[in-house]
């Protein structure tokens, strides 16, 4: 067998090296000089959007339909690339995935409707069962993606995650994170009712996200009417 020269395969290492530095640099963020400049996203025609059977939430009168994009090679049968026609995973009251949208089905009725109409990169809903139990207010959480924010004309997981939130029905989505503000986490407080998250915003505006940036924290009351973010200071 015919042996390559050992700096070859060094070569090959500091290329493979590069490659995966420069894509883990890439900024979340690139910034303009014009404020009325944007990148517009192309529709990708090659993609096939697809729907898992629906999902219902334990105690819920509804049925969620997870719509995403076939992965795969879905044209030719005898490709290598088998099409997954499966978008989305459920476990313990939440649908994770990259999905493009949700549609809401009422038990019992025909009419099947979309979460949004906006260009949207879903990666979880969570049912807040817990606060369900105790109020009985049926709620979902999402993070996901709503801008393309690294301008690279498409919406994908490289963007920044933003945090919804809507009724069970799919009703009054809405925005809670800033615009240009990633996501960190988010959890309920559910003696008191209330859904507490943290972002960072990058003050440095080098377009990625580091030690040196602004951790926001939020608040939510889940019991009023509309969900208002309260900012708040544990540092100060």
């Amino acid at each position: 067998m015919k042996k390559y020269p050992s700096y070859i395969a060094l070569f090959v290492v500091l290329v493979l090296s590069s490659c995966k530095k420069e894509e883990a640099t890439k900024p979340k963020v690139i910034y303009e000089n014009n404020a009325k400049s944007k990148t517009v996203m192309v529709a990708d025609t090659t993609q096939i959007e697809v729907a898992d059977l629906p999902i219902t939430m334990e105690g819920t009168n509804f049925m969620i339909y997870p719509i995403g994009v076939m992965s795969g090679n879905a044209k030719s049968i005898k490709s290598d690339s088998e099409p997954s026609f499966t978008v989305s995973n459920y476990g313990e009251f939440q649908i994770t995935g990259y999905l493009k949208n949700l549609k809401f089905q009422e038990i019992g009725k025909d009419t099947i409707y979309a979460l949004t109409d906006k260009q949207v990169l879903i990666e979880t809903a969570t049912y807040l069962k817990s606060v369900a139990d105790k109020t009985n207010q049926q709620l979902l959480v999402y993070s996901l993606a709503d801008m393309d924010t690294n301008k690279d004309g498409k919406l994908d997981n490289s963007d920044i995650k933003s945090l919804y939130i809507s009724t069970i029905a799919g009703n009054k989505f809405t925005k809670l994170s800033p615009d240009l503000q990633e996501l960190i986490d988010w959890k309920i407080i559910e003696s008191k009712n209330l859904l507490y998250f943290r972002t960072v915003q990058d003050a440095s505006k080098n377009g990625a996200f580091g030690r040196n940036d602004i951790v926001h924290y939020f608040y939510v009351s889940l019991s009023d009417k509309e969900w208002k973010p309260v900012e708040f200071f544990p540092l100060q």
